[in-house]
């Protein structure tokens, strides 16, 4: 699975699929999501990722869904779904205007996050008769965040729901090619993949790292092929009477892939995240998500798809980033106009309010300055 010819072969056949879901969609492709997980030294785990989208700005907000909120999963034919009631209060972000989270963090500490997976995502085919115990790609995250405690009750909760693949008028009409990254409180971390005919693959992530393409598993062999990164630096050597001597700091990571595709971005989160220094507490590992996840923000221009950038120019391809606490239940988040953190306390959340709510990430589409006076 690691030899060059099959690696260019799968890689090939991915860029193809994008380029056909360009042709579909008519949006240029910037889709380059990355999401991790840290854990802290007092055990307090975070979820963070970043949201790349640079067709056009997703509209996101803070989607908070209260306790007992009633919902209907979507099909293909407009019957109604699975109905449900919220058990466990959320907050998250959502996207394209809908009541559907991309992003999320529930009142028990679980975290999902929703990332982007084309050519490659397939959903198991609508059944009308299951119509009553169906929902669409798009109920996912908030059927888990809104039902679910821990990554056990999904491993055995998630294969009895059927997943019909329901087309979103916001993408162009397509059923939304996505895959999920999964973690609880307890540190238990999954990726659910629909696959190959629309089999559902839970994949324990054992490396707490995810992107785009290929698929999951794909992405773990792909990691043999750098087994010589590390954080130390290499030693002076020497060549024939030539003796050399690294440049300086950063050595070990020589050969760190360093542009934006998937599968390089999959290798340099996990060798940023599985290198990362450790920290005392749930804040100090929620900050330091955010750092590493620094290095996959994507300038406006340097990735599209197509001849021109989108015509809005003010678009940055990362939209928002965002690290979850799943112990102190804080979701920290930062936007492409302004990269000051915000905090939300779960504490401070009334989640007996009946209603779904939601509140604008930026209440100014610019970057919030300190101007300091020196005198």
């Amino acid at each position: 699975m690691n030899t060059p010819s099959l690696k260019v072969s799968v890689i090939t056949a991915f860029l193809l699929s994008a380029m056909a879901l360009a042709a579909v969609v008519q949006i240029p492709i910037v889709l380059a999501c990355t999401g991790i997980t840290l854990v802290s030294e007092d055990d307090a785990v975070i979820q963070a990722r970043t949201e790349e989208w640079g067709s056009f700005d997703l509209e996101s907000k803070i989607m908070v869904i209260p306790r007992d909120t009633a919902f209907t999963g979507l099909t293909p034919d407009g019957k109604p779904g699975l109905k449900w009631k919220a058990k466990y209060g959320v907050v998250g972000i959502n996207g394209l205007n809908k009541p559907a989270l991309i992003d999320g963090m529930n009142e028990k500490g679980l975290a999902v996050s929703v990332l982007y997976l084309p050519g490659t995502a397939e959903f198991p085919p609508y059944d009308p008769a299951k119509a009553a115990n169906t929902i669409g790609p798009q109920d996912i995250s908030n059927w888990v965040l809104s039902t679910q405690s821990t990554i056990k009750d999904i491993k055995q909760n998630l294969p009895k729901i059927d997943v019909a693949p329901v087309k979103e008028k916001g993408l162009g009409n397509i059923v939304p090619p996505i895959h999920f990254m999964m973690t609880d409180r307890s540190g238990a971390s999954i990726v659910v993949e629909y696959t190959h005919g629309g089999k559902l693959n839970i994949y324990d992530n054992p490396v707490g790292v995810l992107t785009n393409n290929p698929e999951f598993p794909w992405h773990l062999q792909n990691l043999k092929n750098y087994v010589g990164l590390t954080a130390k630096a290499k030693p002076d050597i020497k060549i024939g009477d030539l003796e050399l001597a690294p440049h300086g700091a950063g050595s070990g990571m020589i050969g760190l892939p360093g542009d934006y595709s998937p599968v390089s971005r999959f290798v340099r989160a996990a060798a940023l995240r599985n290198t990362a220094r450790p920290v005392e507490n749930g804040y100090a590992a929620a900050m330091e998500s955010l750092r590493i996840l620094n290095n996959f923000d994507i300038p406006s221009g340097a990735v599209f798809a197509r001849d021109e950038l989108p015509k809005d120019d003010t678009l940055g391809s990362t939209q928002w980033t965002t690290a979850m606490d799943t112990k102190d239940l804080k979701y920290y988040y930062k936007t492409m106009f302004n990269s000051r953190i915000r905090e939300i306390d779960f504490a401070s959340v009334d989640f007996d309010k009946p209603g779904i709510r939601y509140r604008d990430l930026d209440l100014k589409k610019q970057q919030d300055l300190k101007v300091v006076d020196i005198k």
